[in-house]
């Protein structure tokens, strides 16, 4: 019963404070219908079984079973994750390729990387724990150049200048383009 209530208080403050942050930006709807699939059974259930409070139990699932079936229905449904925007190059040898994440969704994975970072790493969170955390992962991620520079672009002005300058720089300069 501890890790079905511990996964939802979890899962629902991360949806909680993403909706704070896309609110703050103008992105009312992307904030109410962000990561509705994590209340699914597939990703719910398997996220109450692996839970442990200070990662993803995507995390715990891949290493038990060598993959992750909620990540897997996760990431195919939530826009605002780069592993969506992966398709088969209009070639012969039809192998995956980044597509441009228009920014309304790299807008929302910057609220998605700002809330988990603060639930997982609790008063332990910087401003630069995204930027951190993205840094440590970008060598595996297939993501469109245009897409990584304009994270990177955030995730710096996040570190370098707070919350307040981000969600400022997105309100007047990518979101009004």
């Amino acid at each position: 019963m501890g890790s079905f209530i511990g996964h939802f208080t979890t899962i629902t403050r991360h949806k909680l404070l993403v909706m704070k942050y896309c609110f703050r930006m103008g992105l009312y709807w992307r904030g109410l219908a962000h990561d509705m699939s994590k209340y699914s059974p597939t990703e719910f259930f398997m996220g109450v079984k692996y839970y442990q409070g200070n990662q993803s139990p995507n995390n715990a699932e891949r290493r038990d079973k060598g993959y992750s079936a909620a990540w897997l229905h996760h990431k195919g449904r939530n826009r605002h994750h780069i592993e969506y925007w992966n398709d088969y190059a209009n070639g012969p040898e039809k192998k995956v390729v980044p597509v441009e994440m228009p920014p309304v969704f790299v807008a929302e994975m910057l609220c998605d990387r700002i809330a988990a970072s603060r639930v997982y790493k609790k008063e332990a969170y910087t401003d630069a724990s995204p930027y951190e955390y993205y840094m440590q992962s970008k060598e595996r991620a297939i993501i469109h150049p245009a897409t990584h520079e304009l994270l990177m672009k955030l995730l710096t002005v996040l570190k370098d200048e707070g919350e307040d300058a981000v969600i400022k720089y997105v309100r007047t300069n990518l979101l009004k383009k």
